[in-house]
């Protein structure tokens, strides 16, 4: 998450200057000749430490790494803060410079120590990508640092790459990265976007993105200090936004790199609401968002209402937790538990007492996906789907949108005339008694993307299988009609509404 609106800020670590590309690309090299990259830290650690990092473990990391390698020491130095000897990191690194700019520091008479978290991280198409960020912060999530540091800039978590994994990727004029973090948003859109703008509240996030761009070997990026939109001009708009924003319900806004300073939901609706103006035609907002399940409201409506005029949108709740499970997640993430009790119980208190104000029962969590459509009448679906899904899942989502504007396109009669094929791994599970002569039900299921799962009628199902391309849809309702002894008219009139829901959720695509 990045900072995007108020909260107070206190002194942090010196970081690496921004203005040494040159440091930088020296570094970028001597970390790659060292194998110092994702492929290389799995073969190193193997596949149960790997995992532990991710969860904030260090203890499998530090065992796999007490050999003299070049790869160990990085490790040891960049991901897990430990202090090296100065004479074996002058065999690997260009230690001068790094002292000079930043990126080392002394510690004690022969040792050295990293400034900052340094990730390696591999990109979509095999980039060998590094995430910088604060100490103590490059794996796992907060670990209770939160409670020292309010102005901490983290490195990549499940949020992150999740937003990474459903961000529609195309050619783009323009993309906005709004509340940059550690700038892995940004990092991504630069490999698809001729400008890329990231903004964040907190002026160490915009520092700390500038490093993660020079060594990770991309382009800069305009960065830029501020909340939500505000450092945006007026006549800027583009075709991509992306934001991790600092979605955490919580009473106050302690934490820069969590928490709002917003009441209840309120940052993300404003931030939902806000994008449409700042999209282009066809251009594509996407956010990671918690939304409030109030007493007496629908939650789809709540979010059907932040939606904004002329906008498609696609909102799908991943998961929900009651309001304890909610305060006690976060209050985790910042390591309250660890401190004293009545304190504990004092935050515990104040995050029911908020929500209790607010009539707030439950705590969504998803994803948001806005496209901005001249159409008359834009579609807006809210679901829940808590399921497993494949990722990464942006062509997914393009293609959902795609569908839309095809549905939109097409009455009834232009349907019949349209031709499908099934979509890609869609398989048919038939559901009924051992022995029976007929399914009590046919169920075409997804293995890719959404991984969906919707029951068809017998129609359906006989329609979904014969679906290559060369027939339309008309010619295929006719020859099921002679075979099962309808009437052709009949089956064609109450048809085409199964039709859409299946295109509709992607178990068939029209051919153009």
């Amino acid at each position: 998450m990045g900072g995007v609106s108020n909260a107070s800020q206190s002194p942090l670590s010196p970081l690496p200057s921004s203005d040494r590309p040159d440091v930088a690309a020296r570094l970028r090299d001597a970390l790659l000749g060292a194998t110092f990259t994702a492929d290389g830290l799995l073969e190193l650690l193997g596949a149960p430490a790997y995992a532990a990092l991710a969860r904030s473990e260090t203890v499998p990391a530090l065992r796999a790494t007490r050999g003299d390698s070049p790869l160990e020491l990085l490790v040891r130095l960049f991901l897990l803060q430990q202090p090296v000897p100065h004479a074996r990191v002058a065999d690997v690194l260009p230690v001068e410079v790094c002292l000079e700019s930043g990126w080392l520091a002394r510690a004690g008479d022969d040792e050295l120590a990293a400034t900052v978290d340094v990730r390696p991280y591999g990109g979509p198409d095999g980039q060998d990508w590094f995430i910088v960020s604060d100490l103590g912060c490059a794996v796992g999530g907060a670990g209770g640092i939160g409670r020292r540091d309010e102005g901490v800039v983290l490195g990549v978590g499940g949020a992150s790459t999740t937003l990474a994994g459903i961000t529609v990727r195309t050619p783009v004029a323009a993309a906005l990265d709004l509340g940059t973090g550690s700038g892995i948003q940004a990092l991504h859109a630069a490999q698809h976007a001729t400008r890329v703008t990231a903004t964040d509240l907190n002026p160490r996030a915009l520092h700390i993105t500038a490093l993660t761009l020079a060594l990770s070997g991309t382009r800069a990026a305009d960065l830029r200090e501020g909340s939500l939109f505000e450092p945006v001009r007026d006549d800027e708009t583009y075709d991509l936004i992306v934001s991790n924003p600092p979605f955490v319900i919580s009473p106050g806004a302690r934490l820069t790199y969590r928490d709002g300073g917003m009441g209840g939901d309120d940052l993300c609706r404003t931030l939902v609401q806000e994008a449409g103006e700042r999209l282009n035609e066809g251009g594509f907002a996407q956010f990671l968002a918690n939304w409030q399940h109030v007493e007496g409201e629908d939650w789809q409506d709540r979010l059907r209402s932040w939606v904004p005029r002329g906008c498609d949108a696609w909102i799908v709740q991943r998961e929900v937790q009651d309001v304890n499970q909610y305060a006690e997640l976060w209050l985790r993430d910042a390591g309250d538990h660890r401190e004293d009790a009545a304190e504990y119980q004092a935050r515990y208190d104040a995050w029911l007492d908020e929500f209790e104000v607010r009539k707030v029962k439950a705590v969504g969590f998803g994803w948001i996906t806005l496209r901005r459509t001249g159409a008359a009448v834009p579609s807006v679906t809210v679901e829940e789907w808590p399921h497993p899904v494949e990722q990464p899942l942006g062509d997914t989502i393009r293609a959902h949108f795609d569908r839309l504007d095809y549905l939109r396109d097409h009455d009834d009669a232009a349907l019949l005339e349209g031709h499908f094929r099934l979509g890609a791994e869609v398989v048919q599970e038939q559901v009924g008694l051992p022995g029976a002569e007929d399914p009590e039900h046919v169920v075409l299921r997804q293995n890719r993307g959404m991984r969906r799962a919707t029951r068809v009628d017998t129609v359906g199902a006989g329609f979904a299988g014969v679906c290559d391309g060369t027939m339309s849809a008309g010619r295929i309702l006719d020859a099921i009609a002679q075979l099962i002894g309808e009437d052709p008219v009949l089956l064609r009139d109450r048809t085409p509404a199964q039709i859409r829901l299946l295109v509709e959720q992607g178990f068939l695509e029209p051919v153009r």
